[in-house]
This record gives structure tokens, sequence and C-alpha cells, in this order.
């Protein structure tokens, strides 16, 4: 049933200068931008809109986000309510993870996880399945208890945890509705110390990956592919029996001083380390709220390739070393548990994530790629929906079992196709037609 959609008190603004990412990579074709302060200006907006996206805080790598109209929901109220008895907490789409620590933190109670920037918002790091690290933590998607979706019609859906269909509704990688709320998870507040561990041999990292990435509630290896790792981060709850201050882990050296994920550059932007124990807001993400974590001049990329291939996809990574290095400012090696959302990349496997974070030379990104995905693509590896990478839909598709279930989900949703954009339909749809 069609439900009535008042007028929007403001139309979207025309925009004199083209919008561009948080990495400056890629600048957005559409020539309007909504900015409503209201749910019902959002179902007006939606459903006038011929081709419409939501607009998160731009930290995407490629098209996903594009469309001849944007939306942004940054303008409407936060509305942070926290549920004690219910252990959640429900916001505005809008609302970034930094802001809602803020709110969280005054309650007494937090999230399980963070990424590695705060500054992210949590819709659209949950519609693109977006994580942090631990054995035990799955992407920021599995905090989703509910959400709130304005449809191409101008519809509101709302669904929670075990209705039907709410394992394809939370990583919609925007392509089934403008999310106006979400509804995550939470839990009393604790504490969190942070260690970093420097020049651990590819042999222990090898031999002893699972105690490695078990040393700490999160753990993160940053490698340039050289002769040892760079570093380790062991991120550990104060309340946890392994958050001992060892100053080894297998060879690897506690540093006595606070680094930056890329050696060369200031720490004064990175979380504090050294052991000291803080809130978990200020410990789970690698960057400070408070400063911008780098100019942004970077291109991302990731492939989650599953735990049971983890030793082997880091070899292959490894030997393309001569490839990789002159293009790469840094690696990441994380884990993440599975989870049973339709899209997610953790999607029935417990994975590895190989992140890295190039220089801004699209080109030189592009050639290292083509040796890189292919590589990876030997042990299944599925690609983050926010960063670059080559494979097209006929590709993706046999990496999902339930995208044809979300492909009729789309169909259901947005009849009209208001929420499809080139991107989806060549990455995504293209082979579930």
């Amino acid at each position: 049933m069609s439900l009535h959609r008042p007028r929007a008190e403001t139309g979207g603004a025309r925009l004199h200068a083209r919008e561009r990412n948080w990495a400056g990579n890629y600048t957005y074709r559409a020539e309007r931008l909504h900015r409503p302060t209201t749910r019902e200006q959002v179902r007006e907006i939606v459903g006038n809109a011929r081709r419409i996206r939501v607009l998160g805080s731009r930290h995407s790598f490629t098209g996903i986000g594009d469309s001849p109209e944007l939306l942004t929901l940054d303008a409407l109220p936060p509305d942070v309510r926290v549920d004690h008895a219910a252990r959640t907490v429900s916001l505005a789409g809008g609302v970034r993870y930094g802001e809602l620590a803020e709110v969280l933190n005054a309650e007494g109670v937090a999230l399980g996880n963070l990424a590695s920037l705060p500054h992210i918002s949590v819709a659209g790091a949950v519609a693109t399945a977006t994580h942090g690290s631990g054995d035990a933590n799955g992407n920021l998607a599995t905090a989703v208890a509910g959400v709130e979706l304005v449809t191409s019609g101008g519809d509101v859906v709302t669904a929670r945890r075990g209705d039907t269909d709410f394992d394809g509704l939370v990583v919609g990688l925007g392509a089934l509705g403008a999310v106006t709320r979400i509804t995550l998870d939470v839990e009393p507040a604790y504490e969190v110390r942070q260690r970093v561990f420097e020049g651990l041999g590819w042999d222990a990292l090898f031999e002893h990956f699972d105690a490695i990435t078990s040393s700490g509630y999160s753990v993160s290896v940053f490698t340039r592919w050289g002769a040892t790792t760079d570093q380790v981060w062991v991120k550990s709850r104060v309340t946890d029996a392994r958050e001992d201050v060892r100053d080894d882990l297998f060879g690897a050296r506690a540093a006595t001083a606070e680094r930056h994920p890329i050696l060369e550059l200031d720490p004064v932007n990175a979380t504090a380390q050294r052991g000291v124990p803080g809130p978990w807001s200020e410990r789970l993400s690698h960057f400070r709220m408070g400063f911008t974590p780098s100019a942004g001049d970077e291109i991302q990329s990731e492939y989650l390739v599953p735990r049971r291939h983890a030793v082997a996809a880091i070899e292959a990574v490894r030997a393309l070393a001569g490839v990789v290095r002159p293009v790469l400012q840094v690696c990441e090696i994380r884990t993440i548990a599975s989870d049973h959302l339709w899209m997610s990349p953790q999607y029935g496997q417990d994975t590895i994530g190989i992140h890295f974070t190039w220089n801004r030379d699209e080109s030189a990104v592009e050639r290292a790629l083509e040796e890189v995905e292919p590589a990876l693509a030997r042990f299944g590896a599925r690609p983050h929906w926010g960063k670059v990478f080559l494979a097209d839909a006929a590709a993706i598709a046999p990496l999902y079992e339930r995208l044809p279930d979300f492909s009729r989900l789309v169909e259901r949703l947005d009849s009209r196709g208001a929420f499809r954009n080139q991107w989806l339909e060549r990455r995504v749809l293209g082979a579930a037609q």
C-alpha cells in the first residue's frame, strides 16, 4: 500500500562544484545534493527522485555512492537513544561513530568494536560491511539489531534481527533504500590497552599465526612486505586475562615510543599506545576522533580471504612484493569472525582481511591489482565493497550464495530502480538479472 508522502520543506541544492570523496580520487557526477532535516522530507525526496543514492561520510573509493541526485542524512537530528534494558542504542542514519561514542560513554555503555577510523558514518559502514579486527569480532554490521529505511516508493520499512529478510537488509550496499535509523547492540563500557610490537619475522607470523591474532581482543599486522613485518598492534581489554604487559611477541619487541601505522609519519593523530589503559572509544580505532588521520591522499583496496587460507594468501601477496611496494603506503592484515548477513564478505566463514593503502596513482594501482587480485582469487577472496577492486558482477556472483535472494529483495523494495547505479549494476547485480 502506498503511503502519503508530505512535501519536503527544502529542495536539493544544485552543485556548483562537483563533490569529491574523502581521498579525492573520485568526483561524483551528481548535480543535486539534498540535505533533509526530517524523515518526512527524506520520504518526499526519495519518492520523487528518478535516480538517487545516499551519500555517507564519503570514505568509499569508488562510484558505489554516486547517482544523478545525492541525499545526505547529516542534517537529521542525531536523536541517539540508549535502551539499557534492551542493551541497544538507536540513532539517525547520518551519525558518525566518534559522535556516537561520546553519547555512549556518558551513558556508561560501549560498542563491541570499531573500524580504523572513527570518522565514518554508522549507516555507511554497516551498508558496506566495514570492519575492525578480532578473532571473535564480526564486522560492524553484525552489531545491528534493527534498521529503518525509506524505500523508493517513499514507504518506511522497519526490521529487527530475526525478521524475514533482515539478514539481507543490513549489508544493503545502498541498493534497498535510505537508512534513516539504525539500532545497535551495546554492552557495559570497558577499557582497552594498546601495545605495538616491531620486527615480527615472517616465519614467526606463519608458525604462530593463530597465537598472534588471539594475543589480544583486536590485532592488526602492518607491513610493507620487507624482510619482516613492520608492526603488530595488539589491543586488549583491561579485564581480559590476555592483557598482560608482555615485552615480546614471538621475537617482536614492544615499541618504546608511539607509532603511526606508516612508520615515517608523526603518530600525533594515532590512538594512545604503550599499554596505557583508556576508554574503548579511544583505543579500538587506530586514529583519534579529534584529528584528521591523513590528508586522504591515497587509494584503498581490501580482500577478505577465508581464514583457512590465511598463510597461503599472505605468501601469495608477499611473492608480489616487487609489484606492490612501489605504489604502497602500507598493508594491514586483520581477522574477522563469520556471520549470516547475505552480502557480507564474512558470510559463512571466518576471514582475514588484507588491506592495501596505496599512493594516489590510479593507473599504477590498477596495474598492481591486475596481479594481486588474481593471486588472491585462487583463495576465494571477496573484495571490500567500499574499496577499489577490478572484479565485475560475473566474477562476484559465485562468491555470494545469497546474491540471488539479495537481487530479489532489491527488485521488491526498489521496483522502479531509483537506487540503482552504474557501480551496482556492473559490480553486483549484473550477473543476477
